[in-house]
């Protein structure tokens, strides 16, 4: 009898006994969806954006505002590009069989590695001297080893594909070269900083140096923008987490049923900002966006960076808030509320930008909504600024993306169904 795992067609469930040719996958392919495989492969970024929100609420909170941004940034900024390399080539040539797995799995692993190594670098950016990069280094070494075996493979396999292959693991194997010797070789730490400018200028234009243009692979652009949304909600879980730990101690009594008007507030804020930001980021179709304008996937890969900064920095800025109001805070009320507006402003402007790059299309009414949202958090600073409780302020804060979805749902949504029927005819 057949077995039907060892169906060749990429995309089948279950594992093939046997290599499937890794060819390059239907960009068009109907129904296509996240894998298990895919999903599995997220949560090791749980890890790696839990420990470093939890590393910038502390160094915060101790008052090291500026060096707790600065890793912040950097840390963010690594976890962000080493889940995008994965996610944009498993959408072109994942074929889920056992040698695939088995390099997925090795990913992981220098996932768990680089995140073992994050508080050792938040650390050493609060003591000043010298960067402490190396267990980074490590992990992203394991990862690209084998992201370098599966272009290896698919350079081989796919002949219309060889020379992206070959391009994408030299200027890979150039890139690691790079970062083994910024993270290891005895440099000053300014030089340190030049270098990891340097290397992630590079490792943005990956893509340029190695594909002629934005087909170069073919990626599925209802794929990437469901990838996309799932680790934006794996992110916005922070919300969650930075919720439970602002407000775990603020119950008094060990029976969690003394409950004092600050936990009530910060779960209320915490929650209802984390759903409006989840609401905000799905009332973009970036799917349909995505398939009617596939030179656009540059823009949309990448420009999530900052987007993906202001999710995580907002679930970091409610832990911020739970340490002031247990009184393990060294920071001002004004500091601590603007912990958590500027990375929601942050993200909510991303989310704006995004969608009138990636339409090509500017409307007044965004405009409108910006100015309204930015008003939002500007009066939560000023109401923590006059001595306000922080509870209230943290109600204000949530306000914010509640803006843009009341404004979408009453009248945004026709703005923007014009603006995609216009599309459609471009």
């Amino acid at each position: 009898m057949n077995d039907p795992r060892s169906d060749s067609t990429p995309g089948r469930s279950g594992l093939s006994r046997r290599l499937i040719p890794m060819t390059g996958r239907d960009p068009e392919e109907h129904g296509r969806t996240a894998s298990p495989l895919e999903l599995l492969f997220d949560l090791t970024f749980v890890v790696a954006v839990g420990t470093a929100a939890s590393q910038f609420a502390e160094m915060f909170a101790e008052g090291h505002a500026v060096q707790a941004v600065t890793a912040f940034v950097l840390a963010m900024f690594a976890i962000s590009v080493a889940w995008i390399s994965f996610s944009w080539f498993a959408s072109a040539f994942a074929t889920d069989d056992w040698l695939y797995r088995v390099l997925t799995m090795i990913q992981m692993i220098g996932v768990v590695v680089f995140s073992l190594g994050l508080p050792a670098m938040f650390d050493s950016v609060e003591e000043g001297g010298h960067l402490e990069l190396r267990a980074m280094v490590i992990g992203y070494v394991i990862m690209r080893i084998a992201m370098v075996l599966q272009w290896w493979r698919a350079s081989r396999e796919a002949p219309s594909f060889h020379e992206v292959g070959t391009a994408n693991i030299r200027w890979t194997v150039i890139a690691q070269a790079g970062w083994i010797i910024a993270g290891f070789a005895p440099l000053p730490i300014a030089a340190v900083f030049v270098a990891f400018a340097v290397l992630g200028a590079l490792e943005l234009v990956l893509p340029v140096l190695t594909q002629r243009d934005a087909d170069g692979t073919p990626w599925h652009p209802h794929h990437m923008a469901e990838r996309y949304g799932l680790f934006a909600i794996i992110v916005l879980g922070e919300g969650v987490v930075g919720t439970v730990a602002s407000s775990g101690d603020l119950l008094g009594g060990g029976d969690g049923m003394h409950w004092t008007w600050n936990a009530i507030a910060v779960v209320i804020s915490g929650v209802g900002l984390t759903f409006g930001m989840w609401w905000m980021y799905f009332l973009t179709p970036f799917g349909d966006i995505l398939a009617r304008r596939r030179k656009r996937g540059y823009l949309f890969g990448y420009g999530h960076i900052p987007l993906f900064m202001g999710v995580a920095g907002a679930g970091a800025g409610l832990h911020v808030a739970g340490l002031y109001m247990e009184h393990h805070a060294e920071v001002s009320g004004a500091a601590v509320v603007l912990a958590l507006a500027l990375p929601v402003g942050l993200y909510i402007l991303m989310v704006y930008l995004l969608h009138t790059l990636l339409l090509s299309a500017t409307d007044r009414f965004h405009i409108v909504l910006v100015t309204l949202t930015l008003a939002t958090l500007l009066v939560a600073v000023l109401l923590a600024t006059a001595g306000v409780a922080i509870a209230a302020c943290l109600l204000v804060v949530m306000l914010a993306p509640f803006v843009t979805v009341v404004g979408y749902e009453t009248i945004g949504h026709r703005h923007q169904q014009k603006m995609l029927a216009g599309l459609a005819t471009r």
